[in-house]
């Protein structure tokens, strides 16, 4: 009551009290002057200021009550689910503002993700090329060691084997001249001449 008294013109109290009195004044008055607002009903003028009086106080007394009980709670009840509402609104507004954030992050994330990943293979491929291109390298210096080794042990067996070859023609020279002449044709000076006709045979070849 104290609250409602505070946002009335008059405490409830009072208005009860006012409208006790006028209820019971006006009903008084009602059946009192029953037979001056009978004549003034017959004469076209249905006045009956009792009940009208009576009525104000009843208003007095029961206008309080259903405003303190039933237009109070109700409009408090409203202002609390309007305000539910807008809280409502607003968490789902920084849920959904939130949501956004969250998903630009993650897009941004996949896209760096996206970039890492690229330039690591590209990085990858990058030096596959290059080891593969050393291998390349390294196989081609062996290759080309290898040739080249066996070229030289491919011209050194054949200086060997032209070698031998020269020392058997140069033998076999002197043993047919010895027996063409008869005579020993194995001295140093027989043995050059014989040597230097069989190389220069090998370079006229």
């Amino acid at each position: 009551m104290s609250s409602n008294a505070s946002k009335s013109s008059l405490p409830y109290p009072v208005m009860a009290i006012i409208g006790a009195v006028l209820m019971v004044g006006g009903t008084y008055f009602s059946l009192k002057m029953t037979n001056p607002l009978h004549a003034l009903g017959e004469m076209g003028i249905p006045i009956d200021l009792g009940s009208t009086i009576a009525t104000i106080g009843v208003l007095l007394i029961v206008f309080p009550l259903i405003k303190m009980f039933f237009t109070d709670p109700l409009s408090q009840a409203i202002n609390e689910r309007n305000s539910n509402l807008e809280q409502t609104f607003s968490e789902a507004e920084s849920l959904r503002a939130e949501m956004t954030k969250m998903r630009s992050d993650y897009e941004g994330r996949l896209v760096a993700a996206e970039a890492s990943a690229r330039e690591h293979i590209e990085a990858q491929i990058k030096e596959a090329q290059k080891l593969r291109q050393t291998l390349m390298n390294e196989a081609a210096g062996r290759a080309d060691a290898m040739i080249e080794k066996a070229q030289q042990e491919i011209a050194a067996e054949r200086e060997r084997i032209l070698t031998g070859l020269r020392t058997q023609v140069v033998e076999l020279s002197l043993v047919a001249a010895e027996r063409i002449v008869g005579e020993n044709m194995d001295t140093e000076r027989n043995r050059r001449l014989v040597d230097e006709f069989v190389s220069g045979l090998e370079v006229t070849r």
